[in-house]
């Protein structure tokens, strides 16, 4: 598993905790790539890769978005919103799900990092499922 950036502590205690094969690379930008992150019975794939852009002034600067590989349909054939945009990451076609903060639920520095950013993913995956 790659580590070509070093994370903040309570980051890279978080995804150690979290058990799951992790990898720190930079290919354009710092990205943590989250492996066998299982999504929901009814999408394509039981598992992908979670690709997860750090963003520069990053922990004062939110987390936005995930990307996916491979990229999650519904096996309903329903469509999933806003994941039409894909990043090349290391060579791999990624689907990018275009999901953000509100301002019911914003970003708070000091509070928020990469762990309430995976719970917040992990989220998202399951909403698709409650329209």
């Amino acid at each position: 598993m790659k580590r070509q950036f070093e994370l903040l502590p309570e980051d890279e205690q978080f995804l150690n905790e979290y058990g799951l094969p992790w990898e720190a690379v930079v290919d354009g930008s710092q990205w943590v790539l989250i492996h066998d992150l299982p999504t929901h019975e009814g999408y394509n794939h039981p598992k992908v890769t979670a690709a997860i852009r750090i963003e520069t002034g990053y922990p004062n600067t939110r987390l936005d978005m995930v990307y996916f590989f491979p990229a999650l349909a519904r096996k309903d054939g329903r469509a999933i919103g806003a994941t039409e945009s894909n990043q090349q990451i290391e060579g791999k076609t990624y689907q990018r799900w275009s999901r953000h903060r509100t301002d019911a639920n914003p970003w708070k520095p000091g509070h928020d990092n990469l762990g309430t950013h995976v719970f917040l993913i992990e989220d998202w995956l399951q909403r698709e499922f409650e329209k």
